[in-house]
């Protein structure tokens, strides 16, 4: 794998201004920006996020992290486009009916999005009829969050939502869930990092190697 050693690590150190700057340098070169994304800037994320569930690294890195891909996204997307480049799948994500917190989902949105999925961020407080209307758009699989014990019920309602669909699939993670409770009301997937998240969507979607 030809990886840019220097993008790659301007990523994991969360140089939002560096990974601007070599990504245009590597573009202004002929740099292909679908193996930049691909060789370098992706496995920069995917390590990072073993590493976060490792405990080796922790919110304020990955959230550091992340901007920094996301400024490097911000150039190349336009051009992937472009160029008629199929993401991996179509995903949203919300936290749910009630919650306000978003830095989680915030997270595995950019870690979705740099494994290489397109990501509908539906933000937070969201309902039913919200992660409903993104599935009519084209979502294959619906990211519910949740960080409060009160909030985390409304997922056993989403998840019933979308029985009577079978081909979506249904994730959810949060401070307060567990493996047990997306068992509980059959969601699809679990996850406890975000890592992990980026995982359960591949393996849900047939798309874990």
């Amino acid at each position: 794998m030809a990886r840019n050693q220097e993008l790659y690590d301007a990523i994991s150190k969360g140089k939002r201004k560096d990974v601007e700057s070599i990504v245009n340098k590597e573009i202004a070169a002929g740099a292909d920006p679908v193996k930049m994304l691909l060789e370098s800037m992706v496995p920069a994320m995917r390590d990072l996020g073993d590493r976060f569930s490792r405990n080796e690294v922790y919110v304020p890195e990955m959230l550091i992290a992340a901007r920094a891909m996301q400024a490097g996204l911000n150039i190349i997307e336009p051009m992937i486009a472009a160029r008629g480049h199929k993401p991996l799948g179509k995903v949203c994500i919300g936290t749910v009916k009630g919650d306000l917190h978003d830095i989680g989902k915030n997270l595995v949105a950019m870690m979705l999005k740099g494994a290489g999925f397109a990501v509908m961020d539906l933000g937070v407080d969201c309902d039913v009829q919200k992660f409903s209307k993104a599935v009519d758009e084209g979502a294959q699989a619906v990211c519910l969050s949740a960080l409060l014990t009160t909030t985390m019920p409304y997922m056993k309602d989403v998840v019933a939502h979308f029985k009577a669909r079978p081909n979506v699939k249904v994730v959810i993670g949060g401070a307060p869930v567990t493996q047990q409770y997306a068992s509980e009301i059959g969601a699809h997937g679990y996850a406890d990092n975000a890592g992990e998240a980026v995982r359960a969507v591949e393996r849900c979607l047939g798309l874990a190697k």
